[in-house]
């Protein structure tokens, strides 16, 4: 490729040696008037991320190639001093959805070269892509319409059938996935492993960037919960899934509010199928459509309705103390962490603290409640004397 496409797909394993044989330091990247350009366009790069897409920009010369091309590992490493796995979702999808437009344009000639660089190897025929059913699979699988299942392919010897724009969606897939691991995968660095001075260089970036995530996250409904923990569940939702396991068949709307749940927390399209397979009218294909449906494969996902939707249409099972002073099942379910994880960080210091003292954990744990009653008790003397 010539040095305007490395600029352009700065991903592809021939722009980062383009980079090493540059032979640029850290301190002069991050410090150099020479590269001003480059990171600011990085820091460009990563905000338009978080709005959806980067705008590549129409490249003239030779300086402006090694701008935009430099941009890309600055980028990179705002990304990881923010060091939020949303984040960097978000920007590895926003990369290949910035590619994908581009190669929607590349000769079918190009395309092949470029696929070959992410392992999709293809034939051109008439206008159109052969490429082994194996592959096809592989980087189809998380495209959910009806229109990407093998069945509605036409296979010819082991071999799928595919447009040119199709093969560009699959490689943005690829893209997406290579951003994605090289930022987050097992054996990539941590903000913690960055070296300190690009820590303090980013940190201010990296600090503005959270502050519009967060507000992305509000404005969207976008949720990182961690793992999924049933037992922290709002009683309508553990209700709904013990009758769900039961064999029950729910009301739509209570399918709904639990599906939409369940994946909002972060439970899979596949897990949730699962836990419906034993209803009396379960319908495997029609079932996961609707899950994909409402998990977001037409556009935007839903967000499970509030508790006084749950209410009017009767999904409310009755109230318990938490439920009293929350609106949204969500708001139980980030209560719920937010106190099991508070308790956890209790018991830590208390044993860090028998460490310490030669107390016994249920000791250090006493003196701190005792410590929380009294605490309690001053405050109600105080009001009480007003």
């Amino acid at each position: 490729m010539d040095l305007e496409h490395l600029a352009l797909y700065p991903f592809v394993s021939e722009a980062s040696a383009e980079v090493e044989s540059l032979n640029l330091s850290l301190e002069r990247l991050l410090s150099s008037p020479a590269y001003r350009t480059a990171r600011a366009r990085g820091v460009e790069r990563v905000s338009q991320a978080l709005e959806g897409e980067i705008e590549k920009p129409s490249i003239v010369g030779d300086t402006q190639a090694l701008s935009e091309l430099l941009s890309y590992p600055f980028a990179r490493m705002l990304v990881i001093a923010v060091d939020d796995q949303l984040f960097t979702k978000r920007y590895a999808l926003a990369e290949a959805k910035a590619a994908h437009t581009l190669l929607k344009t590349e000769s079918m000639e190009f395309l092949l070269e470029f696929g070959e660089e992410f392992g999709l190897s293809a034939e051109p025929q008439d206008f159109h892509f052969k490429l082994h059913f194996t592959d096809y699979i592989r980087f189809s699988s998380p495209l959910k319409e009806a229109a990407w299942k093998l069945t509605n392919r036409q296979l010819q010897a082991g071999r799928v059938w595919v447009k040119k724009e199709e093969f560009a969606r699959l490689l943005l897939e690829a893209i997406r996935e290579r951003v994605e691991k090289s930022l987050s995968g097992e054996g990539t660095p941590s903000s913690s492993d960055l070296p300190a001075e690009v820590l303090e260089f980013c940190a201010p970036y990296a600090v503005e960037l959270k502050e519009k995530f967060e507000v992305r996250k509000k404005q969207f409904g976008i949720t990182d919960f961690g793992d999924v923990e049933p037992e922290l569940f709002p009683p309508c939702i553990s209700h709904a899934l013990a009758s769900v396991r039961a064999g029950i068949n729910l009301a739509h709307s209570m399918r709904f509010a639990m599906t939409s749940f369940l994946l909002t927390i972060g439970m899979s399209t596949d897990d949730v199928l699962a836990l419906f397979n034993v209803s009396p009218d379960f319908d495997a294909e029609k079932t996961l459509y609707q899950i994909e449906h409402i998990a977001g494969s037409s556009g935007t996902p839903y967000k499970p309705p509030a508790c006084e939707t749950m209410r009017t249409y009767g999904n409310c099972i009755g109230k318990n103390g938490l439920c009293e002073r929350i609106n949204h099942p969500l708001s139980y379910y980030q209560k719920k962490l937010y106190f099991k994880n508070k308790d956890k960080e209790e018991r830590e210091a208390a044993k860090n603290e028998v460490g310490e003292k030669g107390e016994t954990e249920k000791e250090a744990l006493g003196k701190k409640n005792m410590g929380k009653k009294g605490e309690a008790g001053r405050v109600e003397g105080t009001e009480g004397t007003e």
